[in-house]
């Protein structure tokens, strides 16, 4: 009996002590364990809740430059890429304590996705060389040990990686800027096959879904998306869309219940209204002017457009125009994310945040605001969006209401916001990560001055324009012409 009662002591004391001796047991309770593509998942809408855990106190990771990659938890530490200097970060995002730091080569606009205990990231710039591939100087993907953050290895390629690679059964895959999707051995970093695309890829991060993986290409035309069979390496389908000029080698697909969705820009000949809204009156009255001369120099914007695709056979199941507007340099097309059904995107277009059903694309509801150019997140029926004003606002998903808006500072683009037990996290152009508690956006109201740039209902003024004013200026004319003719006949 005391040999049972002392085994069950030593049983007891060593079940105390097992989670304090067992090496990053402690570490892994914040963030997921893995985070194997961009944003986490397929509806590109990284969520994360630990039992137990509470939202982290507001603070700021510090880097040494501009942050335009989505920053990576996996447990108790937050990974993150600058810009520029390509520097990369590991901190333990509970105490603010930076962990490590390492260099890319080049541009950091990829996340550093996490599996077994190693990191990946993609590396390279949007300079395109005399060849027509994209990327200049130094390309590639790095592997580091996420305890030390030493390099374990880098594979080189002859375009960019801008876009996150992705981990799938054993491989990592990265799309580039010379055309290729590499598939590369995780353990060595040696290229096990280069699969020909065909299209330059810019920021479109792959999405990996049931053993294919979707991806939208640009130059050369026609812009064409992308399904691959990982089983075969081959291409499984491609839905070539000539209208588009750019934009779709730019977004990350966001993708449920067996549903593709992506955005892309096309070129829109202006209606005269379009025009007047657009551009005001007098250009209004060129255009008719042209038009009545047979003068084919119209007025030509672009149309931010997304599709949805069915995931089997890339057909084009709807497409819908998120309206035209102002061309913008650089992520000129916005990022979808899916949620509850339901499709979330800001338009650097139109400077409007939108809500469409998944499966009609239906638009259900619109926000105007600002340039905006990252994907959002939501949890818990609401959805936070950051735009180039350093503002995250936060929006009930049903109604478009907006609940709360909070300034946190530089350009949140186009790193967008995560949210990890109710915390959000963003990457900005200061140089900074900020977290803070959801709750502190829904519950602030900071000041607002910019003048929102949605279209307002110019219908009035439009028929006043282009109906009214012409027929009061004709009639003042034509009554002008019958009393000079008049008095000519007096005479």
């Amino acid at each position: 009996m005391k040999k049972l009662v002392h085994k069950a002591r030593w049983v007891l004391l060593l079940g105390m002590l097992l989670p304090i001796l067992q090496p990053g047991s402690a570490e892994a309770a914040f963030g997921p364990d893995e985070w194997l593509e961009y944003r986490l998942n397929d509806a590109n809408n990284p969520v994360h809740q630990s039992e137990g855990e509470t939202p982290l106190e507001s603070k700021k990771f510090d880097t040494n430059d501009q942050i335009r990659s989505t920053p990576v938890v996996v447990g108790n530490r937050i990974f993150i890429g600058n810009h520029n200097t390509g520097d990369l970060y590991a901190y333990n995002i509970k105490t603010g304590e930076q962990l490590w730091t390492n260099q890319a080569p080049n541009w950091v606009h990829s996340e550093m996705i996490f599996h077994d205990g190693s990191l990946f990231v993609g590396f390279g710039n949007r300079f395109f060389q005399e060849n027509g591939l994209r990327g200049t100087k130094e390309s590639g993907v790095m592997a580091l040990d996420a305890d030390t953050g030493e390099t374990l290895w880098t594979a080189k390629t002859e375009g960019e990686v801008m876009p996150t690679p992705a981990y799938h059964d054993g491989f990592v895959y990265a799309a580039t800027g010379d055309r290729h999707l590499y598939k590369l051995n995780p353990e060595s970093g040696e290229v096990n096959e280069k699969i020909e695309i065909g299209s330059t890829f810019s920021m479109s991060s792959p999405n990996i879904s049931d053993g294919n993986l979707f991806v939208g290409g640009g130059a050369p035309k026609p812009y064409t998306f992308y399904s691959v069979d990982l089983e075969t390496d081959e291409i499984a389908w491609k839905t070539e869309i000539p209208e588009v000029f750019a934009g779709l080698d730019d977004v990350p697909p966001a993708m449920d219940e067996n549903i593709v969705v992506t955005t892309a820009l096309e070129k829109k000949t202006l209606s005269f209204k379009e025009a007047y809204q657009q551009e005001g009156f007098f250009q209004m009255y060129q255009e008719m002017t042209k038009w009545l001369l047979n003068i084919e120099s119209r007025i030509k914007k672009p149309d931010h457009m997304m599709y949805a695709m069915d995931k089997e056979s890339g057909e084009i199941l709807w497409e819908s125009s998120l309206g035209i507007g102002d061309m913008v340099s650089n992520n000129k097309s916005g990022a979808p994310m899916i949620y509850d059904g339901k499709i979330f995107v800001g338009s650097p277009i139109t400077k409007t945040f939108y809500a469409y059903d998944l499966k009609t694309g239906e638009q259900l509801w619109n926000f105007p605001n600002a340039v905006m150019k990252a994907p959002p997140v939501a949890a818990d029926d609401v959805v936070y969006f950051t735009n180039k004003k350093g503002f995250v606002h936060a929006l009930d998903t049903e109604t478009g209401e907006e609940i709360g808006r909070k300034l946190l500072g530089g350009k949140l683009a186009p790193s967008g916001p995560i949210i990890m037990n109710d915390t959000l996290i963003v990457g900005s152009q200061d140089s900074n990560v900020y977290a803070l508690p959801t709750e502190e956006i829904r519950n602030a109201s900071d000041e607002y001055d910019e003048k929102l740039a949605a279209a307002t209902d110019s219908k009035g003024g439009y028929v006043f324009f282009a109906y009214v004013l012409p027929l009061v200026v004709l009639g003042i004319v034509v009554a002008a012409v019958i009393a000079v003719v008049r008095r000519r006949n007096k005479h």
